[in-house]
């Protein structure tokens, strides 16, 4: 019977060979097997460099350069992919693709739609790793979840109380301490699910980019009770704003944080939003937050030049508030015989002022963009304004929030409001025309209108005679309003606010008068001086625009200041060409590179702009 073999105890030294096994190397009567000498020299397998694994050689896994590529004096190539960060020729690479993506965006923008990703496993913190990816503001369309990023940098081995927040959880690295304690997050550990009525918290970033929307919320056409919108957060479901709108409005946050590392939950927002569109369609009560998120899409499309989908909102919206009757807020039902079968969508009743305040604004809010981009889109507006009982506009001027809120308001006695306004009868009848936000109002009704006028234009219609009646009268209103305006000079002493609209507003009426004008500028010298007068008082304007109020400016300016500008690109080239010698075209590219220099400056904030109006003037000025 064979002997029974001990197990050999922790102290009895190491156990005797066994066939098939090799003695350790630093057995003195160990031999010199070459494999066991690989054994400490070679790294466990993926841990070499790129370069050693790309030509199959041994590495020692040296850092910052390995023996080998110090020997081959290729020292400042090596690189490790150890799985805790991009390299960085995976950096150069990626760059260069979001780089030569972007350039493809902008040449053929109604082509391209960005990309999205859900996850990327080699995003890092971007205060612990220089090589992190995890900061995409170059990339607006990228989406990075990671829970490692923080707003403040915490020292190795102190938790970031943040870090308990769910995997899922979204990255503010945009946002300081002090901002997360005066918000008290500390119950807010989940993402919301697309609809905002599940039960679910509010993710953090919830709070963070309400706040950064409510400065710009004129900017985007919302005019809305802040505390209200600030309390739904916090309300019971029922009480709240719907999420369609709530998104919309994160949606602007984000693009409105470019180039910060916010931006990059864009197409998050986004597609919340449009999830969202279905469920706020079946509710009749959440109508209004409907069409104010259908118009605050279609801003943001238009704003980056993706014509299709931002008219495609603006029409939604305009039918939306046409079926819902807010285009005759106070005048009382349809005065047409109805049976009483046909389907009705009136609205309920208002709460309160406050909220019969944000329908008259909504619908001036879809006025204003219907009416606006149609001249930019060069299609019909959308909105109808006639003398049938259905279709006429009898909602009253609009008015800031806080004098619903007061109770200083116009009630409204539902005669029409925009062709009374052009009838002269508008103007004198209530202070509530004369407000801000009516003036807005007027001024888009005249760049409509004035654009609409000149595109009827025939020999036909010129010989008839009803045309210039029209003409001059129209040229009459546009000039009358300009009157009611404060003075330039008074413009940059205004309060915020009030200089944002201003500008526009001045912006607005400058333009109507191009527009009106521009079918006789190259054979009529007097439309064609009245053309550059406007011209040049848009140029004032332009100089009335400081750094800061570039972000605030809606992008529709854009469009008045390239009216502008074709105006002196015509003028430019009628001194270029005149006979026997040129005149001297020194004021007029002078005054094209001031243009040149604000559309830029509009342009990194909207790329709409920049892609299809800075370009061409650009050329025109190096010509």
């Amino acid at each position: 019977m064979a002997e029974e073999r001990k197990p050999t105890s922790p102290t009895s030294g190491p156990a005797p060979l066994q066939r098939g096994t090799l003695p350790h190397s630093n057995s003195p009567t160990a031999p010199a097997f070459p494999i066991l000498r690989a054994h400490h020299a070679v790294l466990l397998a993926g841990k070499a460099c790129l370069r050693c694994r790309k030509r199959k050689m041994r590495c020692d896994g040296s850092k910052p350069a390995c023996a080998q590529c110090v020997r081959a004096k290729k020292g400042d190539v090596c690189e490790y992919d150890d799985g805790k960060g991009k390299t960085r020729t995976q950096i150069m690479r990626e760059h260069i693709a979001r780089l030569e993506m972007r350039v493809r965006e902008l040449e053929n923008p109604e082509q391209s739609a960005p990309s999205m990703t859900l996850f990327d496993p080699h995003a890092l913190s971007p205060y612990y790793s220089e090589s992190s990816s995890s900061s995409s503001y170059d990339s607006p369309g990228k989406l990075t979840y990671s829970a490692s990023a923080s707003p403040i940098p915490f020292p190795l081995g102190e938790q970031d109380p943040r870090s308990m927040l769910s995997p899922l959880s979204v990255t503010t690295p945009d946002v300081d301490s002090a901002t997360w304690e005066s918000l008290n997050f500390a119950g807010l550990s989940t993402v919301s699910g697309v609809n905002g009525y599940n039960g679910m918290e509010a993710p953090p970033l919830d709070h963070i980019l309400l706040e950064i929307f409510i400065p710009h919320r004129q900017q985007c056409g919302l005019d809305i009770h802040v505390g209200r919108l600030r309390d739904s957060l916090n309300s019971p479901p029922p009480e709240q704003r719907h999420p369609v709108l709530m998104n919309a409005i994160y949606l602007w946050a984000c693009y409105l944080s470019r180039p910060g590392s916010l931006s990059q939950y864009e197409q998050l927002y986004l597609s919340r939003t449009m999830a969202s569109l279905g469920d706020a369609m079946q509710l009749s009560s959440r109508v209004v937050d409907l069409i104010q998120a259908c118009c605050l899409l279609s801003l943001y499309y238009l704003s980056n030049g993706r014509f299709l989908e931002g008219s495609y909102y603006s029409a939604a919206a305009s039918t939306l508030a046409v079926q819902c009757r807010l285009h005759q807020i106070g005048c009382g039902p349809p005065t047409m015989n109805l049976d009483i079968w046909d389907a009705t969508f009136d609205l309920p009743p208002p709460k309160d002022n406050i909220e019969r305040g944000e329908r008259i604004t909504t619908f001036w809010q879809v006025y204003n963009l219907d009416r606006c981009w149609s001249v930019v889109l060069r299609r019909p507006a959308t909105l109808p304004d006639s003398d049938h009982p259905l279709a006429s506009i009898t909602t009253p001027w609009p008015q800031r929030i806080e004098d619903y809120e007061n109770e200083d308001h116009d009630v409204g006695g539902g005669s029409p409001t925009i062709r009374g306004f052009f009838v002269q009868q508008g103007q004198s009848s209530t202070l509530s025309g004369f407000s801000t936000v009516a003036l807005r109002v007027k001024a888009s009704a005249l760049f409509e209108g004035a654009n609409r006028l000149s595109s009827s234009w025939s020999p036909r219609s010129l010989a008839s005679g009803s045309f210039s009646e029209n003409f001059t009268a129209f040229e009459h209103s546009i000039m009358r309003f300009t009157t009611t305006l404060l003075p330039l000079h008074q413009v940059g002493g205004a309060i915020p606010d009030d200089k944002y609209a201003l500008i526009v507003i001045h912006s607005l009426a400058h333009a109507s008068m191009i527009r009106l004008h521009a079918p006789f500028m190259r054979d009529d010298g007097v439309s064609r001086e009245k053309s550059l007068r406007a011209a040049r008082s848009l140029i004032h304007v332009t100089k009335l625009v400081t750094d800061a109020d570039f972000e605030f400016l809606d992008p529709v300016i854009g469009s008045c200041w390239a009216s502008a500008a074709k105006v002196l690109e015509n003028e430019l080239t009628r001194l270029q060409s005149s006979w026997p010698d040129p005149l001297n075209t020194m004021e007029v590219r002078a005054d094209l590179e001031s243009l040149l220099f604000v559309m830029t400056k509009l342009g990194a904030k909207f790329p709409l702009v920049g892609a299809h109006h800075i370009l061409p003037l650009l050329a025109e000025i190096e010509s």
